[in-house]
C-alpha cells in the first residue's frame, strides 16, 4: 500500500514554528542578558555580542525578543483556546439539538458576530482593565467565541443524521456519549485548520492592541508592545522594529502553512 507524502505546505509549517516554538521555549528559561538591564550601549547595532543589537535604553533586544515571544504566544494560545473550547461546545449543542436552543443562541452569536470584533476586544479590556495580559487573554477569548461556534455548527449540524449516529442512538448511547465520543472526535480535520486560523488572528490581534497601548504593557513585554516602541526608533535603530516584525511574521507564517496544509490534505483524502 503507498504511503500517502505529507503535503509540503504543511512540512514547512511544522518546521518554521516548530524552530520558533524552541526558540521562544528556550527564552521562558534563559535568556542571553536580562531582559530590563539598561548597561549595553544605547542603540548598538546587530554584533556578536547583542544578536539584535540594543534600543534606546541599552537593553539587549535579542533578550527582549525572547521574552516577548513568549508572552505573545502564551496569550494568543490561551486565547485561542478559549474561543476553541467554549465555541465548539456552543456548535455541539446548536448543530446537534437544533431547535430552540439553535435558535437562541444563534441569534446572541449574531449580535455578538455584528458588532466589530476588534472594537469589542476594545470594550471588554477597557471594563476590566488595560495593560493586564488576563484581561486581553479574556478580551479576545470573548471575540473567538463566536467564529468558532459557526464554523462547528455547521460541522455537528452535517454530521448527525450519519449512519453512525443513527446506530449509536439504537445501541442505546446517549445524547452526551454520542456528542463527545462520537461526533466530536469527526470534527477534528475542520478544528484544526479553524485553530491555526485563530492563532494567527490571535497573535495579530493581540500585537496591534499592545502597539496601541491598550494590551501588554511594562514590566511584561510582547511583541506588540515592542513594536510600538520600535515606532519612534526607525533612523536611529531600525533593527529593532526589523527584528520584531520579522518574528512575528515567522510566527504566523509558519502556523498558517501548517493550517494550509491541514485544509490540502483534507482535499485530498475527500
Amino acid at each position: 500500500m503507498k504511503k500517502r507524502r505529507m503535503n509540503p505546505y504543511l512540512t514547512a509549517g511544522l518546521v518554521i514554528t516548530g524552530l520558533m516554538l524552541a526558540v521562544i521555549l528556550v527564552g521562558i528559561f534563559w535568556t542571553p542578558y536580562s531582559p530590563t538591564d539598561m548597561k549595553y550601549g544605547r542603540f548598538q547595532p546587530p554584533s556578536a555580542a547583542h544578536l539584535f543589537g540594543t534600543d534606546n535604553f541599552g537593553r539587549d533586544i535579542f533578550s527582549r525578543v525572547l521574552k516577548g515571544s513568549g508572552t505573545t504566544l502564551a496569550i494568543a494560545l490561551s486565547t485561542v483556546s478559549i474561543g476553541a473550547v467554549v465555541g465548539t461546545l456552543v456548535g455541539a449543542v446548536t448543530g446537534y439539538f437544533g431547535g430552540w436552543v439553535d435558535e437562541a443562541l444563534m441569534r446572541l452569536n449574531d449580535a455578538l458576530t455584528a458588532f466589530p470584533s476588534f472594537l469589542l476586544a476594545l470594550l471588554i479590556v477597557s471594563l476590566v482593565g488595560p495593560g493586564k495580559k488576563y484581561s486581553v487573554i479574556l478580551a479576545l477569548g470573548l471575540v473567538f467565541i463566536p467564529s468558532f461556534a459557526r464554523v462547528m455548527r455547521a460541522e455537528f449540524a452535517s454530521l448527525r443524521g450519519r449512519n453512525f449516529v443513527t446506530e449509536a442512538r439504537l445501541m442505546g448511547a446517549g445524547n452526551a456519549r454520542i456528542l463527545f465520543v462520537h461526533l466530536l472526535p469527526n470534527t477534528v480535520r475542520t478544528l484544526l485548520p479553524a485553530f491555526t486560523i485563530g492563532f494567527n488572528n490571535a497573535v495579530l490581534a493581540e500585537a496591534s492592541m499592545s502597539f496601541l497601548g491598550i494590551g501588554v504593557t511594562p514590566p511584561d513585554a510582547s511583541l506588540g508592545y515592542m513594536l510600538s516602541e520600535a515606532q519612534s526608533m526607525l533612523k536611529a535603530g531600525p533593527w529593532y522594529a526589523l527584528s520584531t516584525g520579522l518574528t512575528i511574521v515567522l510566527l504566523v507564517f509558519g502556523v498558517g502553512l501548517i493550517g494550509e496544509g491541514l485544509q490540502a490534505q483534507d482535499r485530498e483524502v475527500a
